[in-house]
């Protein structure tokens, strides 16, 4: 019986609530108890360490004041030497595995996982379950051997990782397709299975990047109107699905959707950018996604309650601090200038932080800013009546386009903008450009509608206008409309893509950034498109 599996049959529902969600009770006080214990035991687990010592300068402090004092910010450069090479002999616990990030400047981020982090990222994992499942307060509707229609990044991305941990260690499930073979398949194959295997089992849980999930609901789309009569459609499973999603389709007066085939118990997805696709997630796949936050550095720290309207820190996660955005700018005036942080009962509602988490049980990133800005939305959920700060992920620190230092647009801001004109589109990428001494939002986006370039160019500059209020005066200021669009042809991110997949390219590395891409990529998307054009 796995680690998790146990509680299932011996707690009532309560209990089950309590052990799992009962973080979602805690006053402010209570969370900030937790935070300060849970630090001093991971001071004393890593301070005898070789990268203890290191990153403490030798010291070992003794309280959460004396740590925040005596202990610099760090970030992955100072760790690089040692994690990069996964030298597990300067670490204070032994890994049970090694992640790493997308990959940033040709190189990858590497961290280890501990086993007392995973047990207990197991149990955050289950409580996402339950809370991704519920319908109020209190309610669990998630039993061991649920089926999880599964698209994550395989292994040693954190997700793919995490996940196998905890379908072979912590909680039963049955994902779709089975994880170990779709760890081997391409992206295709593994949506063609996976639709395979559901059309006959169902699924009752989804669990996917939000922007693979999209994408995902387009494909199977697509794969249901193909869909041929074939000997594996003979099971009674299969048919009755196939005809009740036909007649779901026919009295709406569209194609079939996934939505139509699964009514699953919940969607949920990871990826900053939940919130722009919420709308396409709802139209495939029949309701709106449940969120988690984290990173490779810590998976999850934040995650919906069960109304999924903001985000709520963990309190067993990781260490919280918080840089805010007046401490950040000078950091951009003086790159030697240490940030003062805040803690969880020092922010403000309405500001915007910088993250700055230290990890637990042994883990061994100190201090450690992770280059994610959140916004504080507000200090308490009235609606849900929990009692901690509500937060939303804003945008990556350094992810800018800057127009002549009159407006600061991030990605979720453009992604927003576009997304708002309403034009259907299959991806895009920013950044900007300069003509005749002029700065430019240049756009390249490849569309679905019969569009003109200047016309969605002048559609996302009125969103631009409503969406940032600093944005909103810049052609008066610049004398000129700032936003170009460069049409691609059909096919092109696609060509993109599996040009990538042929090169043997890292996972992360299948698409262009949306923000400032660089020459090289630029100049390939424009290539690509004239070659569509010749097709």
């Amino acid at each position: 019986m796995l680690q998790e599996d146990k509680y299932f049959q011996t707690l009532d529902e309560a209990e089950l609530w309590q052990r799992y969600c009962g973080f979602l009770d805690l006053s402010i006080d209570e969370f900030m108890d937790i935070q300060k214990e849970l630090l001093i035991d991971e001071i004393e687990q890593v301070s005898d360490s070789l990268l203890g010592k290191k990153i403490m300068g030798g010291r070992k402090p003794q309280t959460v004041e004396e740590f925040r004092r005596v202990v610099p910010l760090t970030t992955y450069d100072d760790y690089e030497p040692y994690l990069g090479e996964q030298q597990e002999h300067v670490l204070a616990e032994k890994p049970v595995f090694w992640c790493h990030s997308a990959g940033r400047g040709g190189y990858f981020k590497w961290v280890p996982y501990t086993q007392r982090y995973l047990e207990e990222g197991t149990r955050r994992f289950v409580a996402i379950l339950i809370l991704a499942c519920a319908q109020r307060k209190g309610e669990v509707a998630v039993q061991p051997g649920h089926r999880m229609l599964l698209h994550m990044a395989p292994r040693p991305y954190v997700s793919g990782s995490a996940m196998h941990h905890v379908v072979t260690h912590g909680f039963s499930l049955n994902t779709i397709p089975p994880l170990e073979k779709a760890e081997k398949m391409e992206f295709p194959e593994r949506i063609a299975t996976g639709f395979q295997i559901a059309l006959n089992t169902g699924v009752d849980e989804i669990f996917s990047i939000a922007s693979v999930l999209v994408k995902v609901g387009e494909r199977m789309a697509g794969q249901a109107r193909r869909q041929k009569p074939s000997l594996s459609m003979v099971r009674p499973a299969v048919v009755f699905r196939m005809g009740r999603a036909l007649l779901r389709s026919k009295i709406a007066r569209r194609a079939i959707l996934p939505k139509d085939l699964w009514q699953a118990k919940a969607i949920i997805t990871i990826g900053t950018d939940t919130s722009i696709y919420r709308d396409d997630i709802n139209h495939y796949w029949g309701q709106m996604p449940y969120e988690i936050y984290g990173g490779t550095e810590a998976f999850p720290i934040a995650i919906h309650a069960w109304n999924k309207k903001w985000l709520t820190f963990l309190p067993d996660a990781a260490f919280l601090e918080f840089i805010p955005e007046e401490e950040r700018q000078k950091c951009s005036d003086n790159p030697e200038y240490q940030p003062a942080t805040v803690l969880l009962d020092e922010v403000e509602a309405g500001k915007n932080y910088e993250i700055v988490l230290t990890q637990l049980r042994g883990m061994p990133l100190l201090r450690y800013r992770v280059g994610d800005i959140v916004t504080i939305t507000a200090l308490e959920d009235d609606e849900a009546g929990i009692k901690l700060p509500q937060i939303i992920f804003k945008t990556r620190a350094g992810e800018i386009i800057d127009l002549a230092g009159l407006a600061r647009l991030d990605e979720k801001t453009i992604w927003q903008a576009i997304a708002n004109t309403g034009v259907r589109y299959e991806d895009w990428t920013a950044r900007k450009q300069f003509e005749q001494n002029q700065a430019y939002l240049c756009i390249y986006l490849e569309p679905k509608d019969s569009r003109q370039p200047q016309e969605v160019a002048l559609m996302i500059d009125a969103q631009l206008k409503v969406i940032d209020v600093d944005y909103r005066d810049i052609d008066s200021w610049l004398e000129v409309q700032p936003v170009k669009v460069t049409f691609l042809t059909k096919g092109t991110f696609q060509r993109y893509f599996e040009e990538k997949q042929r090169q043997g390219a890292d996972f992360a590395h299948f698409k262009p950034k949306h923000i400032n891409a660089s020459d090289e990529i630029i100049q390939r998307l424009l290539l690509l498109s004239n070659e569509g054009e010749q097709l």
